[in-house]
């Protein structure tokens, strides 16, 4: 990063103006010409500014710190604690942040991906839009990571679309740079997971056996084991279940070898999916529950997805009982969580609640006015088709056949999106 980028970046981070820092050193315009780089200041004017900001000019790269940097940055798609993480940041923060060197770019583009893994979605944002004031400053190495991360962004807050093309942009730079084999690999994997939120089951199929197989050279068998899962989930959704088997299987075998509990508890949640698809609710069920009952660091999504999948089942099973049992340990985890955050949670927990207490009225305005509205803008087919279904029921059940009909034809809908994703 040149210089007057440079400055410009800490000038943001500081909330301080153009006028603020200009004040008793240079004009406002001059700052303005050096920070757009429209003209080579002084030796003197680049001190007084950067001891203005805080920060220190080098004049050469540090050859220890790019190297500390860079075990840093290998941290962010390794299987590494949130403690560790932060702890090597921490330790990194205060040298970067008050030097001027070239690495500092990266890094600072590098916090992105940091703030992800934090779950501290804001300051990702925050980060991103800073950087976006000088980011036609940055070479095509630069611009490759800053592609990528913001992909993740777009990820995190299910903007799926918007995701995929960041990602296809950052492959293109890749064709352009030299990034290691672990960096391709990730890339490959990364837009296998969300062509798979996409449902996009071919281009999944691709990239990860793609990633598989690099993965597979470098022994990394925990992001084999992830492949796998992915793999399977494709399989599912084409109904090739055989195939979906095998690679649950072979990713639990990985997981075990591994002693990795989570990667465990992901392989049952997937075939607990693929035994309710199978309409094998008691095998979906003993999944689900082996899930629960081993919850270890299931993450908070996770964790729901577990509750109101055996919330689902014991209600298809007419376990009412039980059915109201994991209602009641969903609301609990939902004080705790945003709820904008959790919506498709929040809709699910709501409408079980009004179908358990048979509260028909309440039940049908939370589910036809609000919920199959939301999955329809969310084009989330799959769930759109489970709660369609569910109206549809409700309605033969009270032999209303007209609208029970209407609901069975929009689940049909759903199913038919569902095929051309």
């Amino acid at each position: 990063m040149e210089i007057g980028p440079f400055i410009k970046l800490h000038r943001i981070k500081q909330n301080m103006t153009q006028e603020e820092l200009a004040e008793g050193i240079v004009s406002e315009s001059y700052l303005s010409k050096i920070e757009n780089r429209r003209t080579e200041p002084s030796a003197d004017v680049i001190n007084l500014l950067c001891t203005k900001l805080g920060v220190e000019v080098k004049s050469e790269e540090d050859t220890l710190l790019k190297e500390k940097c860079q075990a840093w940055f290998d941290m962010l798609f390794e299987v590494n604690s949130k403690e560790e993480i932060t702890a090597k940041y921490q330790e990194l923060q205060e040298t970067i942040d008050n030097n001027y060197s070239h690495t500092q770019v990266l890094f600072e583009i590098h916090k992105i991906r940091y703030y992800l893994i934090m779950d501290e979605v804001n300051l990702a944002l925050k980060q991103i839009n800073n950087l976006k004031e000088v980011s036609n400053t940055f070479d095509n190495y630069q611009l490759y990571f800053w592609m990528k991360f913001k992909g993740n962004y777009n990820s995190v807050i299910e903007e799926f679309g918007q995701a995929i093309r960041l990602y296809k942009l950052a492959e293109e730079k890749a064709n352009q740079i030299d990034i290691s084999d672990d960096e391709a690999a990730d890339l490959k994997y990364t837009m296998a997971v969300t062509y798979s939120k996409l449902r996009n089951t071919l281009e999944v199929i691709d990239y990860a056996n793609k990633a598989l197989e690099a993965y597979s050279k470098n022994y990394n068998f925990i992001r084999c084991a992830q492949c796998h899962i992915l793999l399977g989930i494709s399989y599912r959704r084409i109904r090739i279940y055989d195939k979906a088997i095998k690679n649950y299987n072979l990713a639990q075998h990985l997981a075990k070898l591994n002693k990795n509990d989570e990667l465990i508890q992901l392989t049952n949640i997937n075939l607990g999916h693929l035994y309710a698809t199978r309409g094998e609710t008691q095998k979906s069920i003993a999944c689900f529950k082996d899930v629960l009952d081993q919850q270890g660091h299931l993450k908070m999504k996770d964790r729901l997805v577990v509750i109101t999948s055996l919330m689902r089942e014991y209600y298809l099973s007419q376990n009412y009982e039980k059915s109201r049992e994991m209602l009641d340990q969903g609301l609990k985890l939902m004080k705790n969580v945003d709820k904008e955050r959790y919506m498709l949670f929040d809709y699910e927990f709501k409408t079980y609640t009004h179908a358990l207490n048979n509260e028909y009225e309440k039940f049908e305005k939370v589910v036809i006015d609000s919920f199959i509205p939301f999955l329809k803008k969310q084009k989330d087919y799959a769930s759109l088709i489970i709660y369609t279904n569910m109206v549809g029921n409700h309605f033969e059940n009270l032999k209303k056949y007209k609208l029970a009909t209407k609901y069975y034809k929009l689940a049909n809908y759903a199913y038919e999106q569902l095929i051309k994703i």
